[in-house]
């Protein structure tokens, strides 16, 4: 039984308005936002290797990296994509090759590098509850009413007590994901939002798990300054005891 988590850093980070580098690159108290995401997976017990796949030209910036921060678990490097699913693809190919022959027992967690606040207990559901169901979705709840537009014009207002918001990791067994992406390269669909979305599309029942609040993904400024805040929360709170 392999755990790989695959990481994908590939996007550029328009909405960030960050001139000199890639959002996942940008730095918190001199460390790089990917940092912090791969620290958390390179900790956890369960998980065996780490593939990241990076944003094209700064690989060999990730390479030094890693080995500056003392990151051990990562296995392989590959090429994003200029699609977010085609930055997965990349990686889970890298991650079925680091499996070898027999891939019928890996997991992949699938999680954005610029999502570093996971947590390990998140972790460690998405890998038990990905192996007894076959794949698992973190989510939380819905704190705010959704809209749905229908292509008649009229609108739908789903219960919020029933609503989840997907995050990540999004967690599925390795032979399933390849095959829904192979289908979708197959049948010329090349944007799929995430990997649930594809997986439901293709006929997966879907198990979730209640994941932290504060799991955000940084895309814009003021999520940027939201991570800076709770990081320097959590700081206080291990030095302060509160």
């Amino acid at each position: 039984m392999k755990n790989i988590a695959v990481i994908f850093a590939g996007g550029i980070g328009k909405r960030m308005n960050a001139q000199s580098r890639p959002k996942q690159f940008l730095e918190l108290n001199g460390k790089p936002v990917i940092i912090y995401t791969l620290e958390i997976f390179d900790n956890h017990p369960l998980i065996d290797g780490i593939i990241v796949s990076c944003v094209d030209g700064w690989i060999p910036f990730l390479e030094r990296t890693i080995r500056h921060f003392g990151i051990t678990k990562v296995k392989g490097i590959v090429t994003g994509g200029n699609t977010g699913q085609a930055s997965i693809y990349n990686g889970l190919c890298e991650a079925e090759r680091l499996a070898g022959g027999d891939i019928s027992d890996t997991l992949v967690l699938i999680h954005d590098g610029v999502r570093p606040l996971i947590n390990e207990q998140t972790i460690t559901d998405n890998i038990e509850k990905g192996h007894r169901h076959g794949n698992c979705i973190t989510c939380v709840p819905a704190t705010e009413t959704f809209v749905i537009s229908n292509p008649d014009g009229t609108h739908a207002i789903p219960s919020r007590a029933d609503s989840m918001i997907a995050r990540a990791p999004q967690t599925f067994m390795l032979p399933d994901i390849l095959d829904a992406h192979r289908r979708a390269i197959a049948q010329g669909h090349n944007d799929f939002i995430d990997s649930c979305t594809m997986m439901s599309h293709y006929g997966h029942s879907l198990t979730l798990t209640e994941g932290p609040s504060e799991n955000i993904k940084i895309t814009t400024p003021s999520d940027f300054f939201m991570f800076r805040a709770i990081t320097e929360a959590h700081e206080n709170q291990q030095i302060f005891g509160f």
